[in-house]
């Protein structure tokens, strides 16, 4: 029990630290709406769930033999936030969407699962993290060692979307506040896109340990 809440306690902390998925999520909510930043959530579980899986098939040690692999899926990453952060920095203060011709609904739930995925997804050190915080909270000793990874894994992404959902809300909330001033949104909007290109420049110079 007491490792259960060290796994906790060390989750809570992780999702607690600024990153590349909280401000995405903090910007979609401000400048879309509640649906597409729950929707980001709903693609960033989703691509947590996928790096679990790659964990216990030991895409890690792939990453250390290959070192190219790491590379290109950090390098991949780096791009995509890039891109992100550019068109944040590039949007209009009040998007319309009906007037450019996209259906407001599902087609931005679906961009947004999207972004979601690929941001997290294309993050080489969310990967590792797994690899790395999974195996220290399981004991062959008490069963399944694959079944410990999935609930384990199950756990990790739960709590990752509660964070999410909470990230995407306080997003929403700021959205409204910000449409009183037209100054604060263009403030917002710089201070949002600066730092995920600041993120993707990070990414670049990110080494395996």
């Amino acid at each position: 029990m007491t490792e259960f809440w060290l796994f906790l306690m060390a989750l809570t902390v992780v999702y607690l630290l600024p990153g590349p998925d909280m401000i995405l999520l903090l910007q979609t909510g401000a400048r879309q709406g509640k649906g597409p930043a729950l929707a980001t959530a709903v693609g960033l579980g989703v691509a947590r769930g996928c790096h679990v899986a790659l964990a216990a098939l030991g895409l890690s040690a792939l990453f250390k033999t290959a070192p190219w692999t790491f590379d290109a899926v950090r390098l991949a990453g780096a791009a995509y936030l890039l891109w992100i952060g550019f068109q944040c920095l590039r949007s209009t203060l009040l998007p319309s969407f009906e007037a450019a011709g996209i259906e407001p609904g599902k087609q931005r739930g679906r961009q947004a699962i999207r972004r979601g995925l690929l941001t997290n997804l294309l993050n080489p050190k969310a990967l590792l993290f797994c690899s790395i915080l999974l195996p220290q909270f399981i004991d062959p000793r008490s069963g399944s060692v694959l079944g410990q990874f999935a609930t384990l894994g199950v756990i990790l992404v739960g709590v990752g979307l509660l964070f999410d959902c909470a990230y995407a809300l306080v997003g929403v909330a700021l959205g409204r506040w910000l449409q009183r001033s037209p100054s604060a949104q263009r403030m917002q909007q710089w201070l949002f896109g600066s730092l995920l290109i600041g993120f993707a420049v990070r990414l670049t110079f990110v080494r395996q340990a």
